[in-house]
């Protein structure tokens, strides 16, 4: 059976392949806009399953992978700075504070039709952080395409006083731990292939 990943995402590449199979990174066919009224948990849920569902058509007898993640800071979902001026106001909007993170994830196997979809939340907690280490962290690991401007699987664990979670993994992108099980579930072990 082949492995999907509906995503270009260098970091959930990363992160899948510590499970040493392979799989091939497909870009997904979606619109990524919220929906009014949509909440952060919603949100990945609804992405994750459009992108998975996006690639059920292309690739029969295979197990399909779509994720989404999202950063929630005080109520407000937080998006990729795409610029260094966002990156630092969005990194002393966090500093000792905490951020919330859901990552959204969809498992279809189109040869059985079984699918499942799930809500994966993750909290970090800020240290304080000063204007220069903000700067040094963003000029040696430009964070420019992550959502609250860091790589916790990189030099962002520096930024931070706690984690809590069940699986690091869902924080980069992809929750491995429960991918894992839905995997073994849809008849395709990690471990057997």
């Amino acid at each position: 059976m082949r492995i999907i990943l509906a995503s270009t995402s260098l970091s959930r590449k990363k992160v899948l392949e510590k499970f040493a199979i392979p799989f091939e990174c497909v870009p997904p066919i979606c619109d990524e806009t919220p929906l009014a009224g949509e909440s952060a948990e919603q949100l990945v849920i609804r992405l994750a399953n459009l992108k998975a569902q996006s690639l059920v058509d292309k690739y029969p007898d295979s197990l399909i992978i779509g994720s989404d993640q999202v950063g929630v800071l005080e109520g407000k979902i937080v998006c990729k700075p795409h610029t260094i001026e966002n990156a630092r106001k969005q990194l002393a909007n966090s500093s000792g504070k905490t951020f919330y993170f859901y990552t959204g994830m969809t498992v279809i196997n189109t040869h059985s039709g079984q699918s499942t979809t799930l809500c994966e939340p993750f909290k970090v907690t800020f240290r304080q952080l000063s204007c220069s280490e903000i700067d040094a962290y963003i000029a040696k690991e430009m964070p420019l395409q992550c959502a609250g401007s860091f790589k916790c699987d990189e030099l962002g664990i520096t930024l931070f006083d706690k984690l809590e979670g069940d699986d690091i993994n869902s924080l980069i992108g992809l929750p491995l731990l429960k991918l894992n099980k839905i995997m073994i579930e849809m008849g395709c072990n990690p471990l057997l292939l």
